[in-house]
């Protein structure tokens, strides 16, 4: 079980994350209001509970993956791809206010199992 303090520590690490995906955003160029509209597309990911748990883990995981995120972000400044850049920030951005907010990674157990521990149970 994770001391209140360590809990604390990483959420703020999050909130610096999702602060620099906000700048980094800021260099793009695309209106400010995207960067919101965008940010909760990843949890459409959350359609593959409904064939069945392990897929749900699964696709749900891919989508909040910040090291997917930083390849899609990679791949986009390397190739100057905006299109690809955006998808890298905005799959980090999501993944950082969601871990932020308590919410981590999926187990295969179901939905609300998470590599942060249960979700609405004492972190």
């Amino acid at each position: 079980m994770k001391s209140r303090n360590m809990d604390i520590l990483i959420r703020l690490e999050e909130l610096g994350f999702l602060i620099l995906t906000v700048f980094l955003f800021s260099q793009l160029p695309y209106p400010w209001w995207l960067f919101p509209l965008l940010l909760v597309i990843p949890d459409i990911s959350i359609l593959g509970y409904m064939i069945n748990d392990l897929i749900g883990a699964y696709v749900y995981n891919f989508m909040h993956h910040k090291g997917i995120a930083v390849l899609f972000y990679l791949a986009g400044v390397l190739t100057a791809s905006t299109l690809l850049a955006l998808v890298g920030l905005i799959l980090f951005a999501h993944s950082s206010l969601d871990r932020l907010l308590g919410m981590g990674l999926r187990h295969r157990k179901g939905f609300k199992e998470t590599h942060l521990g249960p979700l609405g149970g004492k972190r």
